[in-house]
């Protein structure tokens, strides 16, 4: 039997995904969840609270896997190849979207709401922290300006690549699943982040 935290939670990402996040009153989520007031208070104090709930649930495994392989991929104390970082930071990500398509569904919304940066920040900052460390180590030779133009370029191909509207790979002629897309954004960001500078 599915708990009353986890209704909720599973009542929220399926709204969030359908509706958006601003869209979606905590009134229409206590409805479908089949709960009350005092259960969604007591389990989350504001809507916001609940949005980092349902990212967090998922946000958290991958994470986790993601500093775990990179870990592996620095632990031999040789300088990381680029390509060995991106894989730790990436892979897990596609793993995650493949089984989960519905709150790829509900990041795209959030991405296209503009709350991505603030759930960046909350909930994925000390893991990227580390991926740009790593990054840094793979590529010592590049001005720290270019170095910080790559990563941001990096995020904002990784946001359209994993939660932009389908439509537009649609526009293109191409589809691919989740695993396809990282090989692709992989071997395009090494070789941007392995270019020449200025």
């Amino acid at each position: 039997m599915i708990g009353t935290k986890q209704k909720i939670l599973d009542t929220a990402e399926r709204l969030f995904a359908l509706q958006g996040y601003a869209a979606t009153s905590m009134r229409q989520i206590i409805s479908e969840a089949g709960v009350n007031l005092a259960a969604i208070h007591y389990h989350f104090g504001s809507k916001e609270e609940l949005l980092d709930e349902v990212v967090l649930r998922k946000a958290g495994p991958v994470n986790a896997e993601r500093l775990a392989r990179l870990e592996a991929a620095v632990a031999d104390g040789q300088t990381p190849q680029v390509g060995e970082i991106l894989e730790a930071f990436l892979r897990p990500m596609a793993a995650s979207a493949s089984q989960n398509e519905q709150f790829v569904r509900f990041m795209g919304r959030v991405y296209a709401e503009g709350l991505l940066p603030h759930v960046v920040e909350k909930h994925f900052q000390p893991a990227l922290a580390r991926f740009r460390d790593g990054l840094r180590q793979a590529l010592p030779e590049l001005p720290e300006q270019e170095f910080l133009w790559r990563i941001h370029f990096m995020m904002g191909a990784l946001a359209h690549t994993m939660c932009g509207a389908p439509e537009s790979l649609q526009l293109l002629g191409v589809s691919a699943g989740f695993q396809d897309r990282i090989d692709r954004l992989k071997r395009f960001l090494s070789a941007g982040f392995r270019a020449e500078g200025e």
